[in-house]
């Protein structure tokens, strides 16, 4: 009894020593947690400033305000108010020279504002194209400040890109214009702070901020490449310049969304890395010069996909080839381009910018699928603006004896292609194919889009001109497991393909 009683106080001390330990530790993590918690805060604060003054200060000289003057020509006479040889029209035309001098007999001069931004110190602008699209006169007005030009100078127009809606204006300046870089906008991330400046509704030099509220958005043209703001844009600040934080140009504005005309927080600025290119080629040709791989394409869907056997819905189905690059280098429709000059095809969209952004007369390796396998092309790229100034379609018209066969099919009703119908359809004559009659409105064939006058010329990208052969097409196709069958169908000579159900 004795020993043991006097070995608990020795436990007793230990186990109090053990607990201050425990505590101490204890403080010591709180104290450096406190001490992060602090730092974090402060980087955070040092990270996003309490103004922007400094980023306003450091680029606004490079922004400009754009008018444009364009001459209309007057009426003869008080058209729209009264007809033409009306008994009324003298007595207006007396009542117009009393109270305006005749004035709609004269041109009248149209103005209009907008914004742009210098990107060299020679005097070389950017702007919007419908900014300057169509004007007679364009004057600049600098933003005021020491070194800068106090009165507006003249410019004249390097060139212009209607498809991204960007154009190239160049000043003679007394003296080195201040002027602003282009940065990455690919780096650019959905919430980055961004700074949109322009002459908004003609308020003058003028300062809005935001953030980038989505990236990769596409408008109407095959190489838009939008920036969605909300940063304020309002008509006049077209062609401005939409800043990140670093003070460089990660966009150029151009659109908004809006039910009222004004800013409601949905702004787009045409990304950079697209205006760099355009810009260089103006500034290089005045023109654009874009590559030209010569097809004509649809996107892959799962049906597509399912009924030629690929793995995945990626790519870029030819529907034709005319004559062209591609024609001479061999590619058919109904290849899938799967690689592009060594970048994987994702859509048609994704190839269409990648040739666009090609140098003309390079040849590329073009990897296509092509009947359960690959094969790699070579491709010599022309060039796309030649190519729409000369392209033209004609038909050849042929009268020719009524089909005499039709039969029911996968929700069609189907007959032959006669040479009569080919003059109707404004086909050529070689044309070959089965003509849709009709439709039913409740079967699938409805829904993807088929309608009477569309012309099937290949089935299992095989071609077909009778019922028999497409018969033929569709046993194949159940028989060898597929769940669809691949249509090549023409409407008004342009071609797509349709991946209809063989279950339903």
């Amino acid at each position: 009894m004795t020993r043991s009683s006097s070995v608990q106080p020795k436990a007793i001390a230990v186990s109090r020593r053990q607990n201050g330990q425990a505590t101490m530790w204890r403080m010591l993590w709180l104290a450096v947690v406190s001490l992060v918690m602090v730092a974090v805060q402060a980087l955070s604060v040092q990270a996003r400033p309490e103004s922007l003054a400094p980023l306003a200060d450091k680029v606004s000289p490079a922004v400009v305000n754009i008018t444009t003057t364009t001459v209309i020509e007057g009426r003869t006479g008080p058209q729209g108010i009264v007809p033409e040889g009306s008994p009324f029209e003298d007595f207006f035309r007396e009542f117009q020279d009393r109270n305006g001098g005749n004035n709609g007999d004269r041109p009248q001069r149209s103005s209009a504002l907008g914004s742009g931004f210098v990107i060299s110190e020679d005097g070389y602008i950017v702007t919007n194209n419908h900014v300057i699209a169509d004007a007679d006169e364009i004057e600049i007005e600098f933003f005021p400040g020491d070194g800068q030009p106090k009165e507006l100078l003249p410019a004249k127009v390097v060139g212009t890109d209607p498809n991204t809606d960007i154009a190239l204006l160049k000043v003679e300046a007394p003296s080195a214009l201040k002027f602003v870089n282009f940065g990455d906008s690919d780096t650019a991330r959905v919430g980055d702070w961004v700074v949109a400046m322009g002459n908004p509704l003609g308020q003058g030099f003028s300062v809005s901020a935001g953030i980038v509220s989505a990236r990769n958005r596409e408008l109407s043209g095959s190489y838009d490449d939008y920036i969605q703001t909300d940063a304020a844009i309002n008509r006049g600040n077209s062609g401005g310049p939409l800043f990140n934080m670093d003070g460089d140009v990660v966009g150029v504005n151009t659109a908004i969304l809006s039910p009222n005309g004004g800013s409601i927080g949905i702004g787009f600025s045409m990304a950079s890395n697209v205006v760099t290119k355009v810009v260089a080629q103006l500034k290089e040709f005045g023109e654009t010069r874009r590559g030209w791989l010569g097809v004509r394409i649809q996107d892959v869907d799962e049906d597509v996909a399912e009924a030629m056997g690929l793995a995945n819905s990626k790519g870029a189905l030819v529907t034709d080839v005319p004559d062209g690059p591609s024609k001479d280098a061999g590619l058919q429709a109904g290849d899938v381009i799967l690689s592009f000059d060594g970048t994987e095809v994702e859509d048609t969209r994704s190839l269409v910018r990648t040739v666009g952004n090609t140098e003309v007369g390079k040849t590329v390796r073009v990897v296509v699928h092509r009947e359960g396998k690959t094969e790699t092309l070579k491709v010599t790229l022309g060039r796309r603006e030649d190519a729409e100034r000369q392209s033209a379609a004609t038909a050849e018209d042929d009268d020719g004896s009524p089909a005499e066969t039709e039969k029911e099919l996968l929700g069609l009703s189907i007959g032959v292609l006669t040479d009569k119908m080919r003059g109707e359809l404004n086909l050529s004559e070689g044309t070959q194919g089965l003509v849709i009659l009709s439709v039913d409105e409740v079967s699938e064939a409805w829904e993807k889009g088929l309608r009477a006058g569309d012309v099937i010329t290949e089935a299992g990208q095989q071609k077909v001109a009778t019922i028999n052969e497409l018969e033929t097409r569709i046993t194949e196709a159940k028989e060898a497991g597929r769940k669809s069958l691949l249509l090549l169908v023409r409407r008004n000579g342009e071609p797509r393909f349709v991946a209809l159900n063989l279950l339903k």
